[in-house]
């Protein structure tokens, strides 16, 4: 396995620190699809059901060795976007585990903002702020927030003591990343993931802690 120059690894052994009785999974991956051509160009991609590219399908099969390591033999339960670059991807990383798609793991809705670069939506709203206001037609943080926390409502009743992996989007990912360590979600602006890449969360002493960040295989 090949890890990028700025990827940030620290593994914690899967179940190797005792920990007390809880709700949480043990171990929660979460998977950005593999690239677009929309990824590729830096447009917002929404709702907008791009496939992946060549590239991003060969992301997608090799970000199963970055899985597998972290897995470490245990069984996981997967969940993903009903977005086709997500569940594709979830489909060649692990085509042995099947997965559940769920409408809260999509994509931040951009809204007017939808298939722009950056650099354009500055040119129509120079205070623009996903991680504050958010986007007008679309979603702002608290909502985006609030199904971030619904998935882990769902993750504590379907996988407690578990392994969860998540096949997501660049945003919604760094967003779900930040609620699941009980920070507020403005905080993903601080964060930043390639296509492909898996977080990896652990739990330790109690507590959900991010372990390793932006970790690919490409």
């Amino acid at each position: 396995m090949t890890v990028r120059p700025m990827t940030i690894e620290c593994r914690l052994p899967f179940g190797s620190v005792p920990i007390p009785a809880s709700p949480l999974p043990s171990l929660i991956l979460l998977v950005r699809h593999g690239a677009t051509e929309w990824s590729v160009s830096g447009q917002y991609t929404g709702r907008t059901d791009l496939p992946l590219t060549a590239l991003g399908e060969d992301q997608a099969k090799a970000a199963a060795q970055v899985i597998d390591h972290w897995l470490d033999g245990v069984v996981p339960v997967v969940y993903t976007s009903p977005l086709q670059r997500a569940s594709r991807t979830a489909a060649l990383a692990l085509p042995q585990h099947p997965a559940e798609e769920v409408p809260a793991l999509m994509e931040y809705d951009y809204g007017q903002f939808e298939g722009l670069t950056t650099s354009e939506i500055l040119e129509r709203d120079p205070e623009f702020d996903l991680f504050g206001k958010g986007c007008p037609g679309g979603e702002n943080i608290l909502q985006v927030s609030a199904r971030c926390d619904s998935f882990v409502a769902k993750v504590e009743r379907t996988a407690p003591g578990g392994a969860v992996v998540a096949f997501t989007h660049g945003h919604l990912s760094r967003i779900l990343t930040a609620r699941l360590l009980g920070i507020p979600a403005s905080a993903a602006g601080g964060l930043w993931n390639d296509t492909a890449s898996v977080a990896a969360i652990n739990l330790h002493r109690g507590r959900l802690v991010l372990v390793g960040w932006n970790i690919t295989a490409l």
